[in-house]
Order: C-alpha cells, then structure tokens, then sequence
C-alpha cells in the first residue's frame, strides 16, 4: 500500500478563499484544520469537509505549522494556506508520486508556487518561480525560518516536481500594502531583538537594488504593469523594514536618555 498523506491546514478569517483551498486537497487520505478563532464562516466551511477542524491561539507562522504537523495521523504532511490551492497539475504529479512508490526514495517534495495577483498570474521577476518545499515525510522535517517567513527544513533528499501550487495573494493594492506593512513590522522587530545593527547603507542602497533585480534582473518586466507594481512594493517592503529597525534603534535611545 502506498504511503497515505495528511494535507494541513492553518486558517483565520478565510471563508472567501478555504473553500477553493479544500476541494483542491479532497484527493488526501486526511485534512486536518487549525483555526485561531475566527469569526467568519472560515470553521464551519471546513467541517463541510473533514471532521478534524480545531481551534487554536495563535503561535506564529512557525509554531502554529509544528502544532498542526503534530496532529497529522499519517507519515506524509502536505502543508498548504488557506489561500493557497493545488493545481490539477500539481495534484496528478503527486499522486503518481505516491502511486507508483517513488515516494519512498524520497524525504520530501518542492514544486513553484505561482502567485495570481490583481487578475494575471504571475511568471517573471522575484515571485515566480518562488519553489516551496511543503510535502514530506512527517518524521524527517518540521516548520522553522525566521518569523513571519516559515520554511520546511528536511533531513533526506528532496524531489522538485513541475506542477504550480497557486497562489491567491492579495485581493487589492490596499490589502497587499497593508500585508508589507505587518510583515515589514514583524522582521524588523526580530532584527532588533536579535541586535541586528543598523546601518545606513542598507537603508538607502537596498531597496533601489530590490526593485533592479525584481523588474529588470529576474524579467519582472514581463508581466505588464503588474510586475512594475510587485517590483515597487517589494522594494517599499525592504525600504519600510530597514526604515522601521532605525525606528526601534532611535526610540530606544531616545527612551534611555
């Protein structure tokens, strides 16, 4: 018998996008759900789909995914946000995978993720291909990175396979820049309390540098005014989390003095 999959699932206020996410992993042999209380529709979407729909605080990017992992009941965990969906050609791609045991030779699973944003899916510059390593065997990985960017991290060999796992990112300009906000927020608070200096360089040369290799390096050019825009807002984000580390640096200063 092949190896049976757990597909986690961690959510908050997601009612206009889990249910896309759900039936993209109804073929899994399980679907575990771990919600910080929302108060939408988000939990009884889920229920419409598995029994296993839990609710719990908050712990981070990074600890919420080990809390769900450790409930998964199967060797395999595919990790994948609410937001997020398996593509058809993702999902043949692994279930043939899984099918034909060439799981077995394997620790774990990456494939591209491509990110849909303001109505054209995006195939150029820094988001694409943004390759994700979610699917692996439960006893040889777990969640870590660097808050709010969690990655897996596996101890075996990993396969990249072709299929995209989509991405449905930010539903307006006005969501994804309050997004870079909060984000930009977390890292540069992390940074000060792992004393990361401030340096002046990286403020002014960072960003501008950002938006070159987004737009023009890696073709983001060519995907219209959509890459001009992720060009500039990436670049905003990486202007706003060196902005905010001074921010920190000069409050505290002014605070002991």
């Amino acid at each position: 018998m092949r190896d049976k999959i757990t597909a986690c699932i961690t959510a908050f206020n997601e009612e206009a996008r889990i249910g896309r996410c759900l039936e993209s992993v109804k073929w899994a042999d399980e679907i575990v759900v771990v919600d910080s209380f929302s108060t939408d529709n988000t939990v009884e979407i889920c229920r419409k789909f598995t029994d296993r729909v839990y609710r719990h605080e908050w712990l981070g990017y990074i600890g919420q995914k080990n809390l769900i992992k450790d409930m998964a009941s199967h060797p395999w965990i595919l990790f994948i946000d609410a937001d997020e969906e398996i593509s058809p050609a993702l999902r043949e791609e692994i279930i043939h995978e899984f099918d034909s045991g060439s799981s077995i030779n394997w620790a774990g699973y990456e494939f591209p993720r491509m990110v849909k944003y303001i109505g054209r899916w995006i195939r150029h510059g820094d988001w694409y291909p943004d390759v994700k390593l979610r699917l692996f065997r439960k006893t040889c990985g777990q969640c870590a990175g660097v808050e709010p960017h969690d990655r897996v991290s596996v101890a075996g060999k990993v396969k990249r396979l072709k299929g995209d796992l989509y991405h449905y990112t930010h539903q307006s300009l006005s969501d994804h820049v309050a997004a870079i906000n909060k984000f930009s927020t977390i890292t540069a608070s992390g940074w000060y309390k792992d004393a990361m200096p401030f340096r002046i360089h990286h403020l002014i040369f960072r960003p501008p540098l950002r938006f070159l290799r987004c737009y023009l390096l890696r073709r983001g050019f060519l995907d219209g005014i959509q890459g001009f825009v992720i060009a500039s807002l990436v670049a905003y984000g990486v202007l706003l989390k060196y902005a905010k580390l001074w921010q920190y640096y000069r409050e505290n200063t002014n605070s002991e003095a």
